[in-house]
């Protein structure tokens, strides 16, 4: 009887984050006009640093990968959850569900080290400008990028493959808008013991790397800052690495606030809508409108699009 149970549970209902029908179209355009913000965002920055070549430095090509990764962390989520809004039974399937957490997973793992990685190359192009071109090669650039998407390939398959030894003979109702970790721990009839200690033993270790490499860097940063006797240098260099302060705060507040003991209920929901949607949107416009390199490559382009000819801005 528990065998057939546990082959029963093979979809889950996404309850999504309101039962009120009235509030159903309102979300829905909302949501919709988030998700093509946010992917006109990314890919539009994505496309830019490609097309430009004085944009191919390691700072843009962290940038340019940290959008994609928004993207990817966008569509593996709010798609679902639009087709839910106005979906009669709103299910996913078991490896629908697993598709989504892997995409997810891959995503927000590669944003940690691309983030990471930004930090330092801030670092090195403050701290140590004569050497820039030295420590942060075409090569170690490379190296880099591939490493935060092999790291965050593995890290999402080692998750995805021991969430498939569970068994869901328990409700088959999430209560969350996608298949995140802990609502299907919640579901779980086999012990998910197991499960939560491979999140601390390999996504804790990655907050603690990343975060403290991010640290590091910034307090060697504002060291350097301090020290300069030039009050332009100062104002330069703060302004250059403000944009990706900000953004790396509102990441990792998110990440750290989500890591706390599993609870029931749904109030991981609030967090989780902030960092796989909020955060996707605002990325490409924090870094867009804070840079100036990025906004005159853009008046460039539509300056020989005839755009701004007429209407200069």
């Amino acid at each position: 009887m528990i065998e057939n149970n546990h082959s029963l549970t093979t979809e889950f209902i996404l309850t999504g984050f309101t039962d009120h029908p009235e509030l159903k179209t309102l979300l829905f355009v909302v949501f919709l006009a988030i998700y093509l913000l946010t992917m006109v965002g990314n890919l539009g920055l994505v496309a830019l640093i490609f097309k430009e070549q004085r944009l191919h430095t390691p700072m843009y090509v962290f940038l340019g990968n940290l959008a994609l990764m928004d993207s990817c962390c966008s569509c593996a989520v709010t798609p679902k959850m639009l087709e839910n809004f106005f979906s009669e039974d709103r299910m996913i399937s078991l490896y629908e569900c697993m598709a989504q957490f892997y995409f997810l997973c891959l995503a927000e793992t590669a944003d940690c080290f691309l983030l990471a990685a930004m930090a330092y190359d801030r670092y090195v192009a403050i701290c140590s400008p004569l050497q820039y071109h030295t420590m942060m090669s075409r090569k170690l650039c490379i190296q880099m990028t591939t490493g935060a998407f092999i790291a965050g390939n593995l890290h999402s398959l080692i998750h995805v493959g021991f969430l498939l030894r569970l068994t869901f003979c328990r409700s088959n109702q999430i209560d969350h808008f996608f298949c995140d970790i802990l609502p299907l721990y919640r579901l779980s009839c086999t012990d998910p013991f197991i499960n939560e200690l491979m999140i601390y033993i390999f996504s804790m270790p990655i907050q603690i790397f990343t975060i403290a490499t991010v640290l590091i860097s910034y307090i060697c940063i504002l060291l350097t800052v301090f020290k300069m006797k030039s009050k332009e240098g100062r104002g330069k260099a703060f302004s250059t690495c403000a944009s990706h302060f900000l953004s790396v705060s509102m990441f990792y507040v998110c990440l750290l606030m989500y890591f706390r003991p599993f609870e029931e209920g749904n109030k991981d929901i609030p967090v989780a809508i902030f960092y796989t949607i909020v955060i996707p949107l605002l990325n490409p416009f924090i870094y867009s409108l804070r840079n100036k390199e990025v906004i005159n490559v853009l008046k460039k382009i539509m300056w020989n699009h005839n755009i701004l000819k007429h209407h200069p801005l």
